[in-house]
C-alpha cells in the first residue's frame, strides 16, 4: 500500500533504541547543536514544560533528575545524574518518550550530551551578548568542559585571540596543542590567570579552584568584559567571587531562580547583602525580546548557568531521530509497554 510503513519500521518505532557514548560522538555536530537550542530558547516554553531539578542526596552521593517536554519535536525526556563523591565518578542517562503514546523510545548515555548542551548554550548567549567582531577570549580551565566551550564557540563566532590558565603548567599546554593541531587556532597558555583576563573580550570560566575558592576574581574585569561561568552549579561550589556579581550590570542565566538560590556563587552574594534580582533575566528572554541589546558597551555582563533539561532533551531529541534516519544504535531486546491507566 503506498505510503503505509513497512512491518520492520512500525516494529523498530515501538522498540527503545540505546545510543552509547560512541554513537553520540558519531551522531552529534556543534552547528546543528547550537541552532537547536537557539531555536528552542526563542520558542515560547510554558514553565510547566521544564520544572526545577531535584536531588536526592546522603553522605557521599546523590542523584539530580532534570525533566523537560522539548518545544522543537515534542519528546518528554529525563536525564539522572548519579554520583559517588569519594571516587569521584558519575553516571548520566537520558530517556526520551513519544509525546503522543508514552513509549519509551530510546536511552542515551548522557555524558556527552551534558558537554554539548552546556557548550552550545553558552554559545547561544555569548552570540548574543559578545561584541560583534572577532572575539578576543581568556579561558579558565583546561578541561573537557573548557574544551568544548572553546569549540562551541568557534564555531559561530571568529576568534582573534585566546589566552589559557590552569594550575597545571602541562594540562595548559596540552589544551593548547590540541588547538593548535585540530584546528590551527593560536591558543596562549599562560602563568597565571590574571594574565589570561587581558585585553580580552569574552572570559570563559569552566574550572572550581581548590577547597572550591572562586577562580575568577571581579577586581580583574576590565569594564566591557562578558563572563560565561558554568562550574558552579551546587550550594556548595564556587567559581567566581562576590565582586564579578557586584559588577555585572546584566546577570542572564538559563534556569534564573536556580541561578540565584542554588549556585554557590550567588549564595555567597546574598550572604554579603549584594543584591542582583534587578539584573538577573533567563536566556528565553534574551533570544526572544533581545533584552540586552541597549546596554553600554562597558557594562560587565554575566552568563551563569546551572544546566537544564531542556538543553539535555532538545540535543538528545536531535541525536535519537538522526540515530534512526542513519541506522545506529541498539535496540533493547524489550521494552517498557505504555499501559492504559
Amino acid at each position: 500500500m503506498p505510503g503505509a510503513m513497512s512491518e520492520a519500521a512500525a516494529n523498530s518505532q515501538s522498540r527503545t533504541l540505546f545510543l552509547t557514548d560512541a554513537d553520540v560522538t558519531a551522531l552529534s555536530d556543534w552547528p546543528s547543536a547550537i541552532d537547536a537550542l537557539r531555536r528552542a530558547y526563542a520558542s515560547d516554553v510554558d514553565p510547566q514544560s521544564v520544572p526545577p531539578r531535584s536531588m536526592a542526596r546522603a553522605p557521599g552521593m546523590w542523584l539530580r533528575s532534570l525533566t523537560a517536554i522539548s518545544p522543537l519535536e515534542g519528546y518528554l525526556g529525563c536525564k539522572l545524574i548519579a554520583a559517588c563523591l569519594p571516587i569521584r565518578t558519575a553516571s548520566y542517562l537520558v530517556s526520551l518518550f513519544d509525546k503522543d503514546s508514552a513509549q519509551l523510545h530510546a536511552l542515551i548515555d548522557g555524558n556527552q550530551i551534558t558537554g554539548i548542551r552546556t557548550a552550545a548554550t553558552s554559545a547561544v548567549a555569548v552570540d548574543a551578548l559578545a561584541p560583534q567582531r572577532p572575539l578576543r577570549l581568556g579561558i579558565l580551565g583546561s578541561g573537557f568542559e573548557a574544551r568544548a566551550q572553546l569549540t562551541a564557540l568557534a564555531t559561530v563566532r571568529a576568534i582573534q585571540r585566546a589566552k589559557v590558565y590552569s594550575p597545571t603548567a602541562a594540562n595548559r599546554a596540552k589544551f593548547a596543542a590540541h588547538f593548535e593541531k585540530t584546528s590551527r587556532m593560536a591558543v596562549q597558555a599562560v602563568d597565571t590567570p590574571e594574565a589570561a583576563l587581558e585585553e580580552v573580550d569574552v572570559v570563559i570560566c569552566a574550572a572550581r579552584g581548590k577547597n572550591e575558592e572562586p577562580v575568577l576574581r571581579g577586581r580583574w574585569l576590565v569594564p566591557g568584559t562578558m563572563v560565561v561561568s558554568i562550574g558552579s552549579t551546587l550550594p556548595e561550589q564556587r567559581e567566581v567571587d562576590v565582586e564579578v556579581i557586584r559588577r555585572a550590570k546584566l546577570i542572564v542565566a538559563d534556569m534564573p531562580d536556580e541561578v540565584a538560590r542554588d549556585t554557590g556563587d550567588l549564595i555567597a552574594a546574598t550572604r554579603e547583602s549584594v543584591t542582583f534580582a534587578e539584573k538577573l533575566i533567563s536566556l528565553h528572554e534574551l533570544c526572544r525580546v533581545n533584552s540586552a541589546v541597549g546596554r553600554s558597551a562597558d557594562d560587565i555582563v554575566l552568563y551563569k548557568s546551572v544546566g537544564s533539561a531542556l538543553q539535555d532533551v532538545v540535543v538528545a531529541e536531535m541525536l535519537f531521530l538522526r540515530a534512526r534516519e542513519r541506522g545506529l544504535g541498539s535496540f533493547l531486546p524489550v521494552s517498557i509497554a505504555p499501559v492504559r491507566k
